[in-house]
């Protein structure tokens, strides 16, 4: 999405002013892009709007200590991305709880599908299947890269964010968010290889993937 931090900055100097509908404001500007994230890293919409709610909390309880010059968006997305990533590391040691578990409702299926190129406009029926099962397998191999990697794929491949942003979200320089991009479509090309090396031949250098 395209980020505006002049706005950004305005509205955490009215909250942190004490301008609770500063809040509001902020929270219409981030909500959808931050759930977006959140689904594709945890694959449940529930889970993920949990936390996007929990990420608002937080910015409403630390607005007085947060620094005016603070990148809201980086904040919001660094908060919420160790959110999901101390939730799944919970969910793995409680082998109780599947990860694999259907989200079963259409929203968070209908944000890979605007977002991933492997979606084409109008295919045909049997096209249409074998896109949906290339989403389902790519969704699953990024649900298993490490966190530092799989945040800055989807920060820069889905949110669309440049490197300096992702960098400044995940703290570190323009040539290692390219790094982190590079070794996590490395990891995918084995993953999918591994699964379905039909998948793996079309796909083979990642253009289609990202």
């Amino acid at each position: 999405m395209k980020t505006d931090p002049a706005k950004d900055q305005a509205e955490l100097l009215r909250l942190r002013q004490g301008d609770d509908r500063a809040l509001d404001r902020i929270m219409a500007r981030w909500e959808r892009p931050l759930f977006a994230f959140a689904w594709r890293y945890l694959q449940n919409a529930a889970d993920a709007s949990e936390l996007v709610t929990e990420t608002f909390v937080r910015l409403h309880q630390q607005r007085v200590r947060l620094r005016a010059d603070t990148n809201l968006s980086a904040w919001l997305f660094t908060t919420l991305g160790n959110l999901c990533h101390n939730l799944h590391r919970w969910r793995r040691r409680h082998a109780a709880l599947s990860l694999d578990a259907p989200v079963g409702d259409g929203e968070g299926e209908a944000l890979i599908e605007g977002n991933s190129r492997l979606v084409a406009s109008d295919p045909a029926p049997d096209d249409a299947m074998e896109q949906a099962e290339d989403l389902a397998a790519l969704a699953s191999a990024i649900g298993h890269l490490p966190h530092d990697l799989r945040v800055t794929l989807l920060l820069h491949y889905y949110d669309q964010l440049p490197y300096r942003e992702v960098g400044e979200i995940i703290g570190c320089s323009e040539r290692g968010v390219e790094t982190r991009l590079y070794r996590a479509r490395q990891q995918l090309k084995l993953e999918l290889a591994a699964r379905r090396p039909a998948h793996a031949g079309r796909c083979g250098r990642g253009e289609c993937l990202l």
